[in-house]
């Protein structure tokens, strides 16, 4: 029979500097979706600023190595990154947000990430034990899209998250892939915060009235299904692609839009699920 792996040195040292990271993270909330294009990165970002509107001291990890587009949508992409005691500084967004991103170590915007799993596995790994993230009470992790090799290594490594929020959108290929998120969350031993259908009817910025591009209630019926909390609908505006290539998150930029509502109801449920395990 062989042996397990032996410990170095070096791993006892980084497993040391990761656990040191994590418990001074009150509660880690990781958001998936089980394809792209359904505003996982945009649903992060409204999540991360208003949990920071609400006065918690928040991070957000973009883990998108290969998509890192968290910088531009709150508008910090040129933005340095600075080192201090060998730990990387994350980029302040106020009023009490921390951000860290692949996006601030590319030479510029348009440079693609051409690594291999195992390179970016230590990337990831170094975003969690080499930032000076210092004490949050939430940290939003975005995810790589789908359910494969990187998601899994991520799951493995971040073994205290508190939850896992899935975003999908309303039609029936989305709804699939969401499916798939939810048992992946469960066979890694995550557990399943809740699912937000996104772009969950357009709204007309000119009558106000709401059409279902996308259909709609799929994210419900999904829920009721697989005994997993409906935290909400986000409706699809124009304002929201618009704030997101501003560099100026929904809830910020327009409060009383519906989005920027809903978001708010998101979040609400969000705190009392985490904090009531």
């Amino acid at each position: 029979m062989s042996a397990g792996p032996l410990l170095t040195e070096d791993s006892i040292e980084e497993e040391t500097r990761l656990r040191d990271t994590l418990n001074a993270i009150k509660h880690v909330i990781v958001v998936m979706s089980g394809k792209g294009g359904v505003g996982k990165s945009t649903v992060s970002t409204n999540l991360a600023a208003s949990l920071s509107m609400k006065g918690y001291q928040t991070g957000i990890m973009d883990l998108d190595i290969t998509g890192p587009n968290i910088p531009k949508m709150f508008g910090v992409e040129d933005e340095p990154l600075t080192a201090e005691n060998d730990h990387l500084i994350p980029v302040t967004v106020p009023p009490s947000l921390k951000l860290m991103s692949m996006a601030f170590l590319l030479p510029d915007k348009d440079s693609p990430v051409m690594w291999r799993g195992p390179v970016k596995m230590g990337a990831v790994r170094q975003f969690i034990e080499d930032v000076a993230w210092g004490d949050l009470d939430y940290l939003i992790i975005d995810m790589p899209p789908g359910t494969g090799d990187e998601a899994l290594s991520i799951a493995q490594l971040i073994p205290k998250a508190d939850g896992m929020v899935i975003v999908t959108t309303p039609q029936d290929v989305a709804l699939l892939d969401s499916r798939k998120s939810i048992v992946f969350s469960v066979q890694a031993g995550i557990p399943v915060i809740g699912l937000i259908e996104n772009m969950s009817g357009f709204v007309c910025p000119h009558c106000g009235e709401t059409i279902n591009i996308f259909k709609t209630g799929g994210g419900e019926k999904a829920c009721k299904e697989m005994n997993v909390q409906f935290l909400g609908r986000i409706p699809l505006e124009p304002s929201v692609v618009e704030s997101g290539d501003s560099g100026m998150p929904m809830v910020l930029d327009h409060p009383d839009s519906a989005s920027a509502k809903a978001f708010a109801g998101i979040v609400d449920k969000i705190i009392k699920t985490v904090e009531q395990r």
